[in-house]
């Protein structure tokens, strides 16, 4: 770990993207750095200084989301295109496109299994795939607008997600069904995610609040109130202890969670910062903003071993015994706001020490030399029509029951 007198530093700034950047991840290697934008391209960036950066093309619309699958071997985008690809993140760029939605994709996520896909949707669905056999599964259906993010919990069994009509949903996955609703928010979340243990969620809100439930007494936790306007994205550090927040007032926090406390004020984005992320490790984060870069930052925290945060995921799938597990304290829910004591770090008053990467880049994709596959076209016409499937089963039942009296 870094000396506690060490704050974050910036150690990268790439720029690539034409547009504004929309998404971030990490491959769990911590080589590689996956970035997604309005210019409809995914590009994946090696964190070595001036190594080859690759841009993929394929989606016909804005790209809004990306992550690495757990083994690093896949990656994963939702678009505006209404379709979610898996890509295979080398120089050949082959995809396949899994089309279900009906409306801009918004957010897509791997269960830590990898074995699974679960989405966002502007047709107000979130929907569940099977990765490695690339076919639709279910919908979780009860938003009655746009559904902004949605993610797996660390076991598989839940999804949570949040949506414009400004409620965080519970679903159980086996169940197919809505277990919990928050309504907390004034305005509506724009992003939501578990904490590593799976015991919180955490949600970033349009009404510049970030919130954390305990989603096994249903009850609100911690509220802060230390941005100036809307908070788009928020990651957990590995060690459930930090969390990290971007926001429309061009700002990253760091919250420390046991101590309830802001901790750091990170400048250096020109505009909006939309998107932000923990690497698997979490000894670094990227942010990514309206100003079209994207920057890479090292923190002081604890390095947790990757394979033992996979590791406590693993043992939280067997439910005898039930998993021993950290609170977030304190218990109690109360008000964090900006007027406590936080450092500010604005490494743009420190030019000379920013390091920008600016290096070769190679499009990939469709149209150089991607392959191409796509879910059977009766698969889709099945998935794009299950109420009207369902109202013709409902119709013939019918009409067997009058044939039958």
């Amino acid at each position: 770990m870094a000396s506690a007198l060490e704050d974050p530093t910036l150690e990268q700034n790439f720029k690539g993207h034409k547009d504004a950047v929309t998404s971030v991840d990490f491959n769990p290697n911590n080589k590689q750095l996956a970035t997604t934008s309005i210019d409809k391209c995914l590009m994946i960036w090696n964190l070595k200084p001036q190594t080859r950066a690759y841009r993929f093309t394929g989606h016909k619309d804005a790209v809004m989301c990306v992550q690495f699958s757990p083994s690093g071997q896949l990656v994963a985008s939702a678009s505006r295109d209404k379709t979610i690809r898996l890509w295979t993140p080398n120089v050949k760029g082959a995809s396949t496109a899994f089309t279900a939605h009906s409306a801009a994709v918004r957010s897509v996520n791997f269960s830590c299994d990898e074995n699974f896909l679960v989405t966002a949707s502007d047709d107000k669905s979130v929907k569940v795939w099977n990765a490695h056999q690339q076919r639709f599964l279910l919908s979780l259906k009860g938003h009655n607008n746009w559904v902004r993010s949605a993610r797996f919990s660390p076991d598989g069994r839940l999804v949570v997600s949040c949506s414009d009509d400004r409620t965080v949903k519970i679903w159980d996955t086996v169940r197919r069904e809505c277990i919990n609703t928050f309504t907390d928010h004034k305005g509506f979340a724009n992003f939501v995610d578990f904490n590593p243990s799976g015991t919180c969620i955490a949600s970033a809100g349009t009404d510049n609040s970030v919130k954390l439930w305990d989603v096994r007494i249903n009850k609100l936790l911690q509220h802060y109130q230390v941005h100036s306007s809307a908070v788009n994205c928020l990651s957990f550090h590995p060690s459930g202890n930090y969390l990290i927040t971007a926001s429309t007032d061009c700002t990253l926090k760091i919250m420390d969670l046991l101590e309830g406390r802001l901790l750091y004020t990170l400048h250096g984005h020109q505009g909006p910062v939309i998107a932000v992320t923990f690497s698997r490790h979490g000894e670094y984060f990227a942010s990514g903003g309206s100003d079209s870069q994207v920057l890479v930052w090292k923190t002081n925290f604890d390095r947790i071993p990757y394979n033992d945060v996979l590791k406590s995921h693993s043992i939280r799938t067997n439910p005898d015994p039930a998993p021993q597990i950290t609170d977030i304290h304190p218990r109690i829910p109360h008000l964090h706001t900006s007027g406590l004591q936080t450092i500010q770090i604005d490494p743009r008053t420190h030019v000379a020490d920013m390091q920008s990467s600016d290096p070769p880049v190679t499009d990939v994709g469709i149209g150089f030399s991607s392959k191409l596959q796509t879910v059977s076209i009766l698969e889709q016409r099945l998935t794009m029509t299950e109420d009207k499937l369902q109202e013709c089963l409902d119709n013939q039942q019918t009409e067997q029951q009058v044939r039958s009296s």
